[in-house]
Parts: structure tokens; sequence; C-alpha cells
């Protein structure tokens, strides 16, 4: 069974060793014992002067290349190199000048210092020594650490050196005598691994193997073992997959949404299978689990604790504006008529950033989805499922009568003088080319209700035939089983719900992915980026099937650090006669992002962050779509980031920004 996860515990230790460009409070230490040591013989030297953190526990040291004297020092008093140096070592207040005679050691000189770390990573039991990801550091330098800490590290036989990025990577493939091991070896080496923590009580659900997504249907007060990686899910109480994925799959922001635990777990049914149909309670933390038997007391307090459900607010649908609007001239207050994801991308569309394109596109509002439901009498369906009593209380007919309303949507004829507007728009962008036909409801990419895989993207759509198709099929999937649930699950006024289109350009990317303005697992790390990446087209990025290639980038430094590399050995392209096609990889295993591309993507989603937040009504994470054509870099789609389930904090006019 493969074993592809990149647990968040260790990525929290992602940019600790970034070197920070602006004066800080030095911070004092303790009067009662020493801040740093010669040597960590014994475990409890180790934990004294380390800190751990989502489940690692790491500590740093600093080895002086003059007298190769070398310290350990607490993390919990001096968090970042420098800190410690300028305390203990150089004995001064720092000044810019200094800070770039310090800075220096980073580079293949080391004048003064190699600044490394050690790192227990608790599951699995591994010990590994790394230095910062921007760090140039040559083959001789990793030789002199490794033969000091043979004196001076108990838990030497153990340790292994971790490179951090590509140039690391390439530098550690000419250390002949030193163990290495790859972040993506690391991570992919556990049983175990937290995509969300916390505590549940629910049903307990065992899903048999070779289940389709198409076949099952889940409640929302059941915990589910999974035997693989569902692309999408509706809402539960709690998920265990025996397969892991990415931490921005679409199941794993879902449950960040519902803030409910979302663990892998290798071998789980055979584990808990005893267990399927009772009441269980769901523990998880980035180092352990806990899945037994509820008692009669944790059930009564849990299902009072969950009486009280949030409700996120979405802007009312405006139903005047008929114009097919190209994306540079919408902006974040047309999302009432075109929905947030036109709007949004309108937005960095119009701002031109510099290298950066947005394809061409126009946006399809909402009023032609309301004529569409009106025309062919669907609304009368809308209402009569929304008042059917099985409908709301079985799962199973749910799903049904959804899928059949669905077949209604799509094959009620479209109203020809709109296909004709439309496909005069498409022949101004697209030639006769192909377009990709996406969903831009009212209801997604809000602040506290991204919505993210809720509603369909028709790919690469060729000719007058299958645009109308994907036009209807985009509509139809307002109501998808797992968009409804979500709604649901956020007391969403399902009949305020309208569908808008965003109509693009397809573009044949060499590579595409997704970047969030955040670090996954560590608010304090504020100037972090998670960058996840696949070849060719990224409708496969979010599916969680197979591990992206996922790159940590700081922009305060431009450090660039490698956690894992794509396992895909097929990519999707788009297929000249419409539609997407797999084809091989060309070289699986290496880069898909080159240092220089990502830090280029890292710049301009910085720049995009600031546009955004001179315009949302609070700031938070961005979540952004991005391809790379060649050189060419593309922006699809920047929506917030949702990591739990709060309250819209705003009137709904302003989050969604409508008029």
């Amino acid at each position: 069974m493969p074993r592809c996860c990149i647990p968040l515990a260790a990525l929290v230790l992602a940019t600790t060793l970034a070197v920070p460009m602006a004066n800080a409070a030095e911070p004092e230490p303790p009067k009662s014992r020493r801040t740093y040591t010669f040597a960590l013989k014994t475990p409890e030297d180790f934990k004294a002067y380390s800190k751990e953190v989502a489940g690692e526990r790491f500590t740093k040291f600093v080895l002086d290349v003059r007298n190769g004297r070398i310290y350990f020092f607490d993390v919990k008093v001096y968090p970042v190199h420098k800190q410690f140096v300028f305390a203990k070592i150089y004995r001064e207040k720092w000044t810019r000048a200094r800070q770039r005679e310090f800075a220096k050691n980073y580079g293949k000189e080391k004048p003064e210092f190699i600044l490394g770390y050690i790192v227990h990573h608790l599951v699995p039991d591994l010990w590994t020594m790394s230095l910062w990801e921007g760090d140039k550091a040559t083959p001789e330098h990793i030789t002199m650490v490794f033969k000091r800490l043979r004196r001076a590290f108990g838990n030497f036989k153990k340790l292994k050196f971790r490179p951090d990025s590509t140039a690391q990577e390439r530098m550690a493939r000419k250390l002949s005598r030193i163990p290495v091991i790859t972040n993506d070896k690391v991570y992919k080496a556990s049983a175990y691994t937290a995509f969300n923590t916390g505590r549940a009580i629910g049903t307990l659900k065992v899903v048999a193997e070779g289940k389709a997504f198409e076949d099952l249907s889940f409640a929302r007060d059941e915990i589910v073992i999974l035997p693989d990686v569902l692309s999408d899910i509706t809402p539960v109480a709690g998920i265990v997959s025996e397969k892991f994925s990415t931490p921005l799959a679409h199941v794993n922001l879902r449950a960040k949404a519902w803030n409910v635990p979302n663990i892998g777990l290798v071998d789980a049914r055979k584990t808990y299978g005893r267990l399927a149909g009772k009441t269980v309670l769901l523990e998880a933390t980035h180092k352990a689990h806990t899945l037994r038997e509820a008692t009669a007391e944790e059930i009564a307090s849990w299902k009072a604790k969950k009486a009280a459900k949030k409700k996120v607010v979405i802007p009312k649908a405006d139903l005047t504006v008929r114009a097919l609007r190209s994306l540079p001239e919408m902006s974040y207050f047309d999302a009432s008529a075109y929905g947030a994801k036109a709007a949004n991308l309108g937005v960095v569309a119009a701002a031109n950033i510099n290298k950066v394109s947005v394809p061409a596109g126009f946006g399809i509002p909402i009023a032609y989805y309301a004529d569409h439901m009106k025309r062919h009498r669907l609304g009368l369906d809308v209402r009569r499922l929304l008042r059917d009593e099985q409908f709301k209380t079985d799962a199973a007919h749910r799903k049904r009568a959804l899928a059949e309303l669905r077949k209604k949507i799509r094959e009620a004829p479209l109203d020809q003088r709109l296909l004709d507007e439309v496909m005069a728009k498409v022949k101004a962008i697209a030639g006769d080319g192909g377009v990709f036909v996406r969903s831009s409801t009212n209801a997604e990419d809000l602040p506290g209700f991204n919505g993210a895989g809720l509603y369909d993207t028709v790919a690469n759509a060729v000719g007058r035939e299958a645009i109308s198709k994907g036009i209807r099929k985009v509509w139809a999937s307002v109501w998808n089983l797992v968009a409804f649930e979500e709604r649901e699950h956020f007391r969403i006024k399902h009949e305020t719900v309208y569908g808008a289109i965003l109509v693009q350009k397809a573009v044949n990317p060499t590579a595409a992915g997704v970047l969030v303005t955040k670090h996954p697992n560590n608010p304090a790390e504020t100037t972090t980026y998670t960058i996840n990446a696949k070849s060719g087209l990224g409708l496969r990025v979010v599916g969680g099937k197979k591990i992206p290639e996922v790159v940590l980038y700081d922009y305060r430094n431009g450090g660039l650090r490698v956690l894992s590399r794509s396992d895909e050995d097929t990519m999707l392209v788009a297929d000249p006669k419409g539609g997407v096609k797999v084809v091989p990889v060309k070289n699986p295993g290496k880069p898909v992002l080159t240092d220089w591309r990502a830090r280029r993507l890292g710049r301009a989603a910085r720049k995009i962050e600031k546009l955004f937040q001179r315009k949302l009504p609070a700031p938070v994470p961005l979540d952004m779509e991005w391809l790379y054509e060649d050189k060419q870099l593309h922006i699809v789609q920047v929506r917030p980031f949702v990591v739990h389930s709060p309250t819209c904090p705003c009137n709904a006019q302003k989050v969604a920004g409508a008029k």
C-alpha cells in the first residue's frame, strides 16, 4: 500500500531558520538556567533545549568554524539563530550593517558559522539534521558538522542529513559517507498523520474497499473509515483514511472548514472494524489518536455542544444584470451578479500585474440561470424537494432526488439567443479553440465559505454543442450532493443560491497547482506560503489521490523548502478535439517547479495578497490556483482560504461585494 503523506506536524519547522531582516526585541534568558550548552548527550538534555511543535521536537545549533566549538541553544528563548549569536557570541546589538555580515554565513564561504537544526520526528521515529533552505552549504560543510556532532550529540548514530531545497538535494548527492534522507521519504514513511486535529463523537461507518464515490452516502453524525482517498465528501463528524493525501486536497479543506478531526491511518479498518455501527469518540493530535466507544456522558455532552450551529450569510443575488461582461470589466463588487470566482479574478485581471496573466474570459450572470430554471419550471421541483420530509431525513433518497434534478437541468434546452451571444464572445477570446466552463455561484469563494470543489468545471469545451452542454452541466451542479450538504451544514438557504458561469480560454499548461498564503500548520509563520504543484492541468492537484510537489516559500527572504516531489507518472493535458486526455509524465519524480518559477509564483502571490488586503473587510489568507504555460504564469482563481467554520464577520453585502 503506498503511504503518500505529508504530516502537517513536519511543516511547522519550515521557516524557523529564516533570517529576520527587521530589528526585534531580544528575549531575556531565564535567570535560573543556562540558555545554551556544548553537548546534548542524553534525552533529557535534548528535551531541555528543544521545543515540540505539532508532534516534532527540534533544537538549533551554531558551529563556530573558527574554533570548532558547537553551541546548542534553547529555542524557547532564542527562536532564530541570529538572536542567539548576537546575544551570546557577538554580545552586541545588531545593526543592518552587522546583519549583512552575519548573513554571509548562509553562503558558500561560511566565514564564521554553520547554522543548523536537529529534529526528532516523533511519528515516525527519525532524527535528522538540516539547514535553512536558502543555505548554500557545501559537502565539506556538512561533513564538518557531522564530525563535530559525533562527539557532541548523543543520538548521533540515528542522525541523517535532510536537505530542504532543490540545491541542497543536489549537494547531498555528493556526500559519500554521510547518511541522507529527503523530506519526501520522511513524510511518506509514516503510518499516521493528522491533517486536522480535534475531537468528535459519531457513529462509526467502515467503507468497504472498491466502493465508488457515486455509490456512497454519509450522514452528518458519522465518523467514517475510508480505504482510499475520496476526491470529495459530504459533511461528516470525522474522517479516517487508510491512504493519505495532500493537506490542500478538497477532502482535507472540507475537514478544516467543518472543524472535524481528519487523519491518515494505515490499516484503520483492520484495527477498528469491530467498532462499526457503534457510537465512538475520535480524538486526533499530531502525535497520536484515540478511537474507542464513547461513554453516555460524552455523548450527551457532545450533543449539547453541537446544538449551536454556525451560519454563513451569502450575498443577495442580483438578477438585473444581463451583460456578458469580460473579466477586466468586473470588480470585487460584481460578485452578486457574476459570482465571487469571476469577480475576484476580474480584480486580478484589471490590476494588470507585471508578468502575471489571467486567461481571457467573461461571465454569464446569474440572471440566465434563473431564466433557465423558470422557463422549464424547474423551480417547482426545487421547492417540492425542499419541503419533502423524506428528502430532509433520508440521505440515500436525497442523493437520488438531487441526481434527478440535475438531469432535468442538463437536458432542458438552452436559450439559443443566449448561446449565440456566448459563442460570439468565445470566438473573440479563443477563436476555434477550447474554453473552460466554470462555476461562479454566489455561494462560493467567500470569506467563511470558499466552497472548494462543490460545483463542476467543464474542461476544454470545443464547439457550440459542447459549450451548450457545459453551461447546463455547471448550472446543474448547483444541486450537486456535496454542494447541497455543505450549504446545509452552514445553514445557507438553498433557494437563495444561483449559478453564474465563468468562461475562460483554455490553457494547456506544463505545470499547475494551488498556492495558499499561509503556513499549513503554524499561524506564527506569517510570511510563509504553501505551494502544491503537478505537471499538466491542475485538475488532479486538489483531488488528493496522489501527492503533489509541495514547496514552502518565504516571501521575507525568498527561501524555498521542498517537502515532497510529485509521485504521479501521468498527467492531464487538453485534447485538441475537446476535453482532456492522460499522457505520461516525461520525467516522473523530477521537480515540477524550478526554484526560479517557484519564487516568481511566490512574488506574484504576494502582490495579489496585497491587492486583496485592500478589498476584503478583514485580512484572511488567500487560496490561488495557478498555471505555468512554459514561462508564462497564469492566475485562474483567487479566494479566501477557510480553515474552520467561522460565522461570517460582516454584512453579506460587504463580504461578497454585492452592490
